[in-house]
């Protein structure tokens, strides 16, 4: 009987398990657990005294090039002595692995653990160390470019809304608006005359999800899997923005979202014009993960929903909405 072709499979952790002890010679007494699936499966593999991260990467989603410009980053940033994950090599000094999955080749990276906890709700301290980190690889990214995507506003906005097309009906008012709204960001990006400096290679998924924090307020961060190039800026609009909707209270936010700043000026110039694009830049991005859940439909269709949009877009909308009120406050007062 021959086997029926499918898009998308997930490994067996007890034999990916043995892969990894084989390839990287391992002590037998690891174990292989299943942490998650999404845009790429991610596993736990340890024993006793070791734990590192397994991620094995969809079939056509990050081409062997662009997987191996984002590990030359990665070692970059850690012969730099910045705290991320990095990747570690097997017994012949191969960074990356390729399985014969049911749907074709499938790559496989194994990463060190990021000690600590995942924290929704930060510190000040934790933010001003986020900031600080952020700065510290902006520094040794500008001026640079890698061999991966162009975080233009066509990418982000306009490919983004035609992905979104194929789901949704371009007369729905939430359509309505992220056509609209992405026509002014994109105004916006294309009047504002940033610096060679102030662009670079960025993370673009810098959250709390995507670093661990120890209780001496140690952070490392992980999953460079978004990198790219593009404005810096937003990776700075991103986090804010992420901040914004954690903290209900907007005063609470106010003073994280400074303590933030606060730590990247700590390290890194910020030029009032950047500050200025936080509202678009945090906006542009979320506009284009709605655009990824689209392109994604194996693993996003199932919460794609017209309700979702709706309470989606309502965040975007609140975003904007808090910084054109603070905008007008400010000039009033």
């Amino acid at each position: 009987m021959t086997t029926f072709p499918v898009l998308a499979s997930t490994l067996s952790e007890k034999d990916l398990g043995k892969f990894i002890i084989e390839k990287y010679n391992l002590n037998s007494s690891f174990e292989c657990k299943l942490y998650r699936t999404g845009v790429n499966h991610t596993y736990f593999i340890s024993d006793s005294d070791k734990k590192y991260v397994v991620r094995v990467y969809c079939y056509n989603w990050r081409s062997k090039t662009e997987i191996i410009e984002e590990l030359q980053l990665l070692t970059i940033l850690k012969n730099n002595n910045l705290s991320i994950s990095y990747p570690i090599s097997d017994e012949n000094d191969e960074l990356i692995q390729e399985i014969n999955a049911p749907e074709g080749v499938r790559y496989v990276v194994l990463f060190s653990f990021a000690k600590g906890e995942k924290t929704r709700f930060m510190t000040n301290e934790n933010c001003f160390k986020v900031g600080s980190i952020m700065a510290k690889i902006h520094n040794l990214t500008e001026n640079k470019k890698i061999n991966r995507i162009n975080y233009t506003s066509e990418i982000l906005l306009e490919k983004s809304y035609n992905y979104l097309k194929t789901f949704f009906s371009e007369d729905l008012n939430e359509m309505r608006f992220l056509k609209e709204t992405g026509i002014e960001i994109a105004k916006t990006f294309g009047e504002t005359n940033l610096v060679e400096n102030q662009k670079g290679i960025v993370h673009l998924d810098i959250w709390y999800d995507n670093f661990s924090i120890t209780v001496e307020n140690e952070i490392t961060l992980f999953d460079f899997d978004n990198c790219g190039n593009g404005n810096l800026i937003l990776d700075i609009g991103y986090f804010c923005k992420q901040l914004f909707f954690i903290e209900q209270d907007k005063k609470q936010y106010e003073s994280k979202a400074k303590s933030f700043i606060d730590g990247y000026k700590k390290f890194r110039e910020l030029s009032d014009t950047e500050i200025s694009l936080i509202p678009e830049a945090g906006a542009s991005i979320f506009i284009f993960y709605l655009g990824v859940q689209a392109q994604r439909f194996d693993w996003s269709n199932i919460f794609l929903t017209e309700n979702y949009l709706k309470m989606f877009v309502g965040r975007i909308k609140n975003w904007i909405d808090y910084h054109e009120n603070k905008k007008l406050t400010a000039t009033n007062s």
